[in-house]
């Protein structure tokens, strides 16, 4: 079947407007004669539609329409349920459909007590209503004019809303004794509280209220259960509130006790288990799983569901996570060199500084990739291969109390370059005492020239009013203790990354007005740098067997 829309449409335009042949068009649309022709006569093609089919339960409706019949007679407790009606059309008469087929039937047929119909001349009005009592029932009864006006038909249908007022309008005339005459059989008080309740537009309040004037009344709990809608369980519990504390402690608003996701006890559980590995609870896994982790609680006396463990885990702020692959020093002097650096920043005088210095680069003066906000539509390419403008390394050292940055152009990496950062630095802090270089264990930071040169400086210093130098090395192999890495991270992020300069002299006017900029900004706000290495952490640790004693932020 050919029902395409657009393909219809597109013969149509071919043939009709354009002018070609059926046979031309067929040949090239790959359809027979008889189909293009088809297109032709109408404009959309024709809708599919499926034949309907009555429901499964319709020849069974007169067999529930009999059992409720013989139900009306019986007492309230020997009538059949829904469910029963249920497995009776299954077992005995072999109804094939689903149960709620059946359960929708029993309340439509419950809802429509009889239907009769009468000619036109026996009722005036067409659309009528009227609801009366009889008994203990309410019923409303409808006149509806059938589709072809020969007869109007009459139903009439228990009104179960008319009847709760019907029975509220008897227990309140009871209660005030305008008819009966009896005395109120709870205090004045109480009934000055719960008698306006009993309009209040807050089905709990009212049902609450209703029941407990009614029970003080001698209404049975069962008439005041179906009554009101109510389970008798319900209406018993309403009343021993009442009972125990009163109109207050019957009407008061609903708390709700403590989550089972926020038992102290059973969290402090979970991240206990957390903790430990799965093998020590006989379990052949590197990591914990929610089905072994719910085990394991339940073994050890705190029984839990999955839902409840997954929102203690997340209210923590547990994630999954990746484990980073992370630089580690394999100095075995790690610690010692550790301590003596944060030994001299702890006690960093005035008129002493410290100084974390390293070399950026080798890098080429090229078209660089980088992470950037890009508008819809082809994304930036950068090429693998390309032509470099030049290649530069730069050398800076950062002093850690002033977060200050200096830096200078060099050709290559060597004792040669370390001793001119030496000697700017002395020059640009002449008014210091002392002055700590601290760089990691590259060969031409740890030459006996180099060595060398500090001996013979120092040698002369306090004569000719200069500082003195001292060292500070860092462990091998522990480039995250080099604080001015971080310096030339964001240095990299803010004007290397996404960059295409034309020249080195571009590129080095960026880095120079990058760190001028940097340095004016602390020069006017101070903020010391280097937080790790100083030694400080933003919490003291305190033991738990169900936490990791730090804040997790800290790295």
């Amino acid at each position: 079947m050919h029902t395409d829309p657009v393909q219809w449409s597109r013969i149509r335009k071919l043939v009709l407007i354009d002018g070609q042949s059926i046979r031309g068009v067929a040949r090239s649309q790959r359809l027979s004669r008889a189909v293009v022709r088809k297109m032709l006569t109408q404009e959309q093609p024709a809708k599919y539609w499926r034949p309907s089919r009555p429901p499964a339960i319709t020849p069974y409706v007169p067999t529930i329409s009999s059992m409720l019949t013989e139900d009306e007679a019986k007492p309230q407790r020997e009538r059949r349920t829904m469910k029963a009606v249920y497995e009776s059309l299954r077992d005995q008469h072999g109804y094939l459909g689903g149960y709620d087929a059946v359960r929708r039937q029993c309340r439509k047929a419950q809802s429509s007590y009889m239907k009769i119909a009468v000619r036109p001349p026996d009722i005036d009005a067409s659309g009528a209503s009227l609801t009366f009592a009889r008994g203990s029932r309410a019923y409303q009864l409808k006149a509806d004019a059938t589709a072809a006006g020969s007869s109007i038909v009459l139903s009439l249908e228990r009104d179960r809303r008319a009847e709760q007022g019907f029975e509220v309008a008897h227990w309140i005339n009871k209660l005030r004794g305008d008819q009966l005459g009896t005395p109120l059989r709870v205090s004045a008080d109480v009934a000055s509280k719960l008698l306006p309740c009993v309009h209040d537009p807050s089905s709990r309040r009212r049902n609450r209220a209703i029941t407990v004037l009614a029970y003080a009344q001698g209404f049975p709990i069962r008439r005041i259960s179906a009554c009101l809608g109510l389970s008798r369980n319900s209406c018993r519990r309403h009343i021993r509130a009442f009972q125990a504390g009163g109109v207050e402690q019957l009407l008061a608003p609903m708390s709700r006790g403590v989550l089972k996701a926020e038992q102290e006890d059973l969290k402090a559980a979970v991240f206990r288990i957390l903790h430990e590995p799965p093998k020590d609870h006989g379990i052949n896994r590197t990591s914990w799983t929610m089905r072994d982790l719910r085990a394991v609680l339940t073994s050890v006396g705190h029984p839990a569901c999955h839902q409840v463990v997954r929102q203690i885990i997340k209210d923590a702020g547990w994630k999954w996570r990746k484990a980073r692959i992370v630089l580690t020093s394999q100095d075995p002097a790690y610690r010692e060199k550790l301590a003596a650096v944060q030994t001299i920043l702890g006690k960093l005088a005035a008129d002493e500084a410290f100084f974390s210095i390293d070399e950026f680069g080798p890098f080429a003066v090229k078209m660089k990739p980088g992470v950037k906000l890009d508008p819809p539509g082809p994304h930036r390419v950068v090429p693998q291969w390309q032509r470099s403008k030049g290649c530069m390394i730069m050398t800076a050292a950062l002093e850690l109390s002033g977060n200050q940055v200096t830096h200078f152009y060099s050709e290559r990496k060597n004792t040669a370059e370390m001793i001119r950062m030496m000697e700017v630095l002395i020059e640009q802090y002449a008014d210091r005492r002392t002055l700590y270089l601290s760089w990691d264990a590259a060969s031409w930071h740890m030459s006996k020239k180099l060595r060398q040169r500090i001996r013979d400086h120092n040698a002369i210093a306090n004569v000719a009013g200069r500082p003195r130098v001292e060292t500070a090395p860092l462990p091998a192999g522990a480039q995250f203790l080099n604080v001015i890495e971080s310096i030339f991270s964001g240095m990299a992020r803010a004007i290397i990354h996404n960059s295409n300069y034309v020249s080195v002299d571009e590129a080095r006017a960026a880095i120079n007005s990058y760190f001028a900029e940097r340095n004016q900004h602390f020069r006017e706000h101070p903020k010391r740098a280097g937080k790790r290495i100083w030694g400080e952490e933003r919490i003291e640790a305190a033991f738990s067997d169900s936490n990791n004693c730090k804040d997790p932020r800290w790295r």
